[in-house]
């Protein structure tokens, strides 16, 4: 479904890089919300509510989802599918909706240390998406290289936390996925390197080509290397999947953590572009600002493309959570 990389070992940049993978396209937008913006869980009864201490740039899908966000402290935070997730039982902690994780994450948050400390105080609860549970788990990163990957599985929440977890695609849960590179030769098994689509092997892939990147001569060469990864493991419209679990890419993205710059490329579009949040007024009272970012006329810096408008989504109980898994 997707594949997530953080190249935290370059001496030169933090980057981070992922897939968007569906069967359908996400429609993405792009948001742009300052310090100050009021949230809701979107979880039904209990659901948490929030005023942004940090101003961020996130990624919509479906209208309803924030799959990739990045705050002005430079805190990424992918939000990737899991089928194998099990969400933990209700209890008397605020709730957030597996659709708004990552927006919590980038709008409370400067590093993954104070990240753990908050998803602590809260509980992940499964709102249905176009009708549908979809079970996830969460990569958080910062401009230290610290890295976490979160997995709530049987209803038991496991955090990894560390500048190794640098991969993460969707099935299996993390421990099984590192479990199955001994199979692999640069690993000491007798399988060489694999080309399926499939997440086991992205994951693969991923690993491999991501401790091979020579070092970066700027930041340029960092974000395009970790592009060059992300890419290696896309899957093209039309792959034949077997097992009817693995779908196209529709967009990949980086973030430089360290400059605080996301760059989108759509499949569909010929250029990549980028917006820098700091040279955005994310002050409280500035507004809230979106575009089209798969809108094949783009091209450059995104700051001029934002146009004004009213956040349309977490802000107020969603039309959905009477079907909420609590």
């Amino acid at each position: 479904m997707c594949t997530r990389v953080f190249w935290n070992d370059n001496g030169v940049a933090m980057v981070t890089g992922r897939t968007l993978d569906w069967e359908v396209s996400d429609r993405p937008r792009l948001w742009v919300t300052p310090r100050g913006t009021a949230r809701h869980g979107d979880a039904g009864e209990g659901s948490l509510e929030w005023v942004s201490r940090y101003g961020a740039v996130a990624l919509q899908g479906w209208g309803v989802v924030t799959p990739e966000a990045l705050n002005e402290r430079g805190l990424a935070v992918h939000t990737l599918y899991l089928g194998a997730a099990g969400w933990e039982r209700r209890d008397d902690r605020p709730a957030v909706s597996n659709r708004l994780w990552s927006q919590y994450v980038a709008d409370n948050f400067a590093t993954v240390s104070e990240a753990l400390d908050g998803l602590e105080r809260v509980r992940i609860v499964s709102v249905p998406l176009n009708g549908q549970h979809v079970g996830a788990h969460l990569a958080i990163e910062d401009p230290s290289g610290d890295a976490a990957i979160v997995e709530i599985v049987d209803g038991r929440v496991t955090v990894r936390r560390g500048a190794e977890y640098r991969v993460m695609t969707n099935d299996p849960p993390y421990e099984q996925q590192v479990e199955n590179l001994g199979r692999y030769r640069p690993w000491g098994g007798e399988l060489p390197l694999p080309g399926d689509i499939v997440s086991e092997e992205r994951f693969v892939r991923a690993t491999y080509f991501l401790s091979h990147l020579p070092r970066p001569a700027d930041h340029g060469e960092a974000v395009a290397g970790v592009l060059g990864v992300v890419r290696n493991c896309s899957v093209p419209f039309g792959a034949p999947d077997s097992r009817f679990d693995t779908f196209p890419t529709w967009w990949c993205c980086a973030q430089d953590l360290s400059e605080r710059v996301l760059y989108f490329a759509a499949t569909r579009a010929p250029n990549v572009v980028w917006l820098s949040l700091d040279g955005l007024d994310l002050s409280a009272g500035s507004g809230t600002r979106t575009l089209d970012p798969s809108d094949p006329t783009l091209a450059g810096e995104l700051a001029g493309a934002l146009v004004a408008a009213p956040l349309d989504y977490g802000v107020a109980a969603s039309a959905e959570p009477a079907g909420a898994n609590r």
